[in-house]
């Protein structure tokens, strides 16, 4: 454990946030018994409220792109180290939440491998 990822070291349901290659912030949700280090990386959303809001904050209209992949992601709902151990099972400025609606058929991509 080091003061940067402490808060990956909390009991499940915190975020750790870190600053991946000095520009992109990454978002991960502690996932062990307190004092063991494990999370899991949050990698995408589908946007279904503060669209404008998240457009405005990334700079871009396209939906797709707005939360795709975990860089854009944090900039897209302004996730920096200021929330860095936030626990995220209570309501707050950053939480994890339910969703009412229907989930759709999940893709899988095609896997590329270098000859």
């Amino acid at each position: 454990m080091t003061r940067r990822n402490r808060s990956l070291f909390l009991e499940r349901g915190h975020a750790y946030i870190y600053l991946a290659y000095g520009s992109s912030y990454m978002l991960n949700v502690s996932s062990e018994m307190p004092g063991i280090g494990a999370g899991v990386l949050i990698r995408a959303l589908e946007p279904l409220e503060g669209i404008p809001i998240m457009q405005l904050n990334r700079g871009i209209e396209r939906l797709r792109d707005l939360a795709r992949g975990p860089g854009r992601l944090t900039a897209a709902l302004r996730v920096d180290r200021q929330l860095d151990g936030v626990d995220l099972c209570r309501e707050g400025p950053l939480w994890l939440g339910r969703g009412d609606h229907e989930s759709v058929e999940i893709g899988q991509s095609v896997s590329l491998t270098a000859s």
